[in-house]
């Protein structure tokens, strides 16, 4: 009997029968309802490249991230022992019947990275870590080990007595401790030194309980930080602060912690400076809210480290060197050219670390990241960035038979790179993996193996399969995506003529080689270049910002789930106020955060049960029935509603609710309009921000912004999220903001933007070192009548010149 025999019997299968295993290469949904998904059951195949398609809110992240790969984790976890998941995040069944076939997923997403300040591109992949090592072993003079080229630790020496039992004898013995790390003690860490403008904190004019402070978010009657000072007991809180003597201004500002009492409760007192280093400063002023960032950029003033010159090391850490090269200097290295420099050392002693790091430093410069530097704050990395960052510790992965789940992974390329995106995610295929891939960009979805296609709207108008299939299947469908899927913008015959110009001359922000450039006013502008070319160093870095300059970047909206586009578009407090006058009380009844929240859910409309390692459970409150207020408040009225059927109408019923008859409020009705206008028509106002995608909180940021005083807009790459329909109705609104006298700017890498403007700036012609100047400058249609730059000849075959 034969060995295949043998195992043909064993498993039951006939011989020359495929294998019982080999069966199993389906992953089915059945009966998903995960937010606005309605009893979606799908059959993907495994080791295939599968792309998800659909409008901006049809339900594509719902399905593969908030069902399929949140299973996945979910399943995974609970193969740990039950002590081990008490450490973890609980995670809930999704709402799905049956979901069979999955493979363990790894996510991932847009999100940006961690806002800490010494985090940094070498910090989390790896490479700094590799490096340090690398620096210990063969760097001379020889300081120490690895961790005294670290910035993120501090030398620590320590002496004294320490008690050592020796059967039934103790004996005090000296000793000695000492950690040598290679943190700046002058910024720690940091590579910035901060002043702190005490004008912006305080009006001296007044006392403490006068209300002097000007901080944001300290309220006098707060008893952590106002009644904290005034309470004290170091400074008397009815004098004015310039009244105050040497010592309590020094209590004041530069007090040693020590604990008090306020209101019978344990604190700790400690001055003004240090508290507000330690409650602003310690995070990354670009992860901020923009009220607090605005504070900050107010208050302080960053500058570099004099004594580390900005490198966040000690003088010892940048005082050991390989081939005249520091770690400092390794690490300000464009990474391309540091893998070069990697390339040329040969030193068998470590060879496995050099062959580590050379891989991890050839997967940046593979995957269009080689102009980045491993010192690059992690915070400043754009959401496209961050996501291909994340994708590095996957490239050289020995894992087959996993799922990959991908959102928007060409976000912030440039149709030039796109190509390489493409390349990476057909290798990670051929390795024998699934690849689930959320995407709008027509050049991705055509490398797809399969097609599912989710609407036919947004919200509650999609959550559908529309399509399941091949590409070619795909572009002959009626759905929307079918019929966008071959769209290509035409140039305009005629563009609009500039009404003035801002100035830009001799900027050297990051990469840019001392540009000389004109910015046309009155028009619709559009900045474009490969990734890394210096767009946003020249628009953000470099843009003179007079009054009247509003700018909408990548940031991503934060919001818990008791915020919704009514609180978050500031739309609730004319509503509130129209209630209240309507029915003569306070507007605070009408805050579902504040007085009239119903007593048993907060307000929440939910009630959570912590099942200590199980997952909690969140069921409707049974007093408000998830109305979230309480009843009395509910008896109020306004235009024949309640506030919570007002908040639960959709944007283009609560436009036309507030623009006539008895509910007219044009406060209201402005906000909404302008929801309206970028395509936000189909949100409910009491929809909490959590289940919002990343196109819809674009679009409600960019809403938000449309409604600030100025004259000049600058766009971060506003089609991030939008489907090749959503982006038509965004080109509408760019030139409707034009037509009403204001100037557009726009970052952007979508053919179709480019075709549509009427001035374009190129720049390039590559990225890092290799960019950083203007290639062109002119109307779309001499770019690509001149094909002179890689911008000319993506958008030449776009429009099909």
């Amino acid at each position: 009997m034969s060995t295949s025999t043998r195992s043909d019997a064993r498993s039951g299968a006939t011989p020359g029968a495929p294998h019982a295993a080999d069966s199993h290469d389906m992953i089915r949904v059945h009966g998903a309802r995960e937010n606005n998904l309605k009893d979606v059951s799908i059959e993907i195949p495994k080791r295939r490249l599968t792309v998800f398609t659909g409008v901006s809110g049809s339900g594509k992240s719902s399905l593969v991230f908030d069902t399929i790969a949140a299973e996945s984790q979910r399943l995974i976890n609970e193969t740990y022992s039950a002590f081990v998941q008490g450490f973890m995040p609980t995670l809930a069944r999704p709402e799905v019947d049956v979901l069979d076939g999955l493979t363990t997923a790894i996510s991932v997403d847009q999100q940006r990275m961690g806002g800490d300040p010494r985090s940094t591109v070498g910090t989390v992949t790896d490479a700094n870590a590799m490096l340090r090592i690398l620096f210990s072993r063969l760097g001379t003079p020889r300081i120490g080990p690895p961790s005294a080229y670290s910035f993120n630790t501090a030398s620590v020496r320590a002496s004294g007595a320490i008690t050592v039992e020796r059967g039934a004898k103790t004996k005090a013995e000296k000793a000695t401790y000492e950690r040598i790390g290679g943190m700046c003690n002058r910024c720690e860490g940091r590579g910035k030194v901060s002043d702190i403008d005490l004008t912006q904190l305080y009006d001296d004019s007044k006392s403490l309980s006068q209300g002097a402070f000007t901080i944001p978010g300290w309220k006098s009657d707060s008893q952590w930080t106002v009644q904290l000072y005034a309470q004290s007991g170091f400074v008397d809180p009815d004098k004015p602060i310039r009244e105050y003597t040497k010592k309590e201004l020094h209590a004041f500002l530069y007090g040693e912690p020590t604990k008090i009492k306020v209101n019978g409760i344990n604190l700790t007192y400690e001055g003004l400076i240090p508290k507000i280093q330690k409650s602003f400063l310690s995070k990354d002023k670009e992860a901020m809210q923009p009220h607090i960032r605005a504070f900050v950029e107010r208050a302080v003033t960053f500058t570099v480290c004099p004594e580390c010159d900005g490198t966040r090391l000690s003088e010892g850490a940048r005082s050991s060197k390989i081939k005249e090269i520091s770690i400092a200097d390794a690490c300000a290295m464009e990474i391309r050219d540091l893998a070069a420099w990697v390339r040329g050392l040969d030193e068998p002693s470590v060879a496995p670390l050099l062959t580590a790091l050379q891989q991890t430093l050839d997967s940046f410069v593979e995957i269009g990241l080689g102009y980045l530097s491993l010192d690059r704050p992690a915070g400043t990395l754009s959401g496209g960035e961050a996501q291909r960052v994340k994708m590095i510790r996957h490239l050289g992965s020995s894992l087959t038979d996993v799922t990959y789940v991908f959102d928007e992974p060409t976000v912030g390329l440039h149709p030039h790179d796109i190509q390489r995106m493409n390349s990476l995610l057909l290798r990670l295929r051929d390795k024998g993996n699934t690849v689930l891939v959320v995407e709008h960009k027509p050049e991705t979805i055509a490398i797809a193996d399969h097609v599912v296609d989710l609407g036919p709207g947004a919200g509650t108008a999609g959550g559908t399969v529309c399509f399941e299939g091949t590409v070619e299947g795909l572009r002959a469908s009626d759905t929307v995506t079918g019929r966008h899927l071959d769209d290509r913008a035409r140039l305009k015959e005629s563009v609009r003529r500039p009404t003035g110009a801002l100035e830009i001359r001799g900027a050297t922000a990051n990469n840019l080689r001392n540009v000389d450039v004109d910015i046309p006013l009155g028009v619709l502008c559009v900045v474009t270049g490969v990734a890394g070319s210096g767009k946003s160093s020249l628009v953000h870095g470099s843009v003179p910002a007079p009054e009247g300059v509003v700018s909408v970047d990548q940031s991503p909206i934060r919001g818990s789930r008791r915020s919704n586009p009514a609180t978050y578009t500031g739309l609730l407090d004319p509503i509130r106020k129209a209630f209240a006058k309507a029915n003569g009380v306070k507007p605070a009844l009408f805050s579902a955060n504040s007085e009239g929240a119903c007593p048993t859910c907060n307000g929440a409309g939910v009630v959570y049960v912590d099942l200590g390692m199980m997952a909690g459970v969140d069921t409707p409150c049974e007093d408000c029935e998830g109305k979230r207020f309480q009843a009395s408040v509910l008896d109020y009225r306004f235009g024949g509603r309640d506030i919570s059927e007002v908040l639960a109408m959709s944007v283009a019923e609560a436009e036309e609710f507030f623009g006539t008859g008895e509910a007219r409020t044009p406060a209201a009705h402005r906000i909404l309009e302008r929801m309206a206008d970028v395509g936000l028509g189909y949100l409910t106002l009491g929809q909490p921000l959590t289940t919002l995608s990343g196109g819809e909180r674009q679009r409600l940021k960019l809403a938000t912004h449309m409604g600030d005083k100025g004259g000049v807009y600058v766009l971060d790459e506003p089609t991030t999220g939008l489907h090749l329909a959503d982006v038509e109705q965004l080109l509408g609104l760019l030139d409707r903001l034009v037509d009403s006298g204001k100037s557009v700017v726009v970052i952007e890498h979508h053919q179709a933007v480019m075709a549509h403007a009427d001035w374009i700036i190129d720049l390039g012609p590559g990225a890092g070192h290799d960019g950083g100047r203007i290639v062109f400058e002119g109307t779309p249609a001499d770019l690509v009548a001149a094909r002179s730059t890689l911008t000319g000849e993506h958008l030449a075959a776009y429009v099909g010149a």
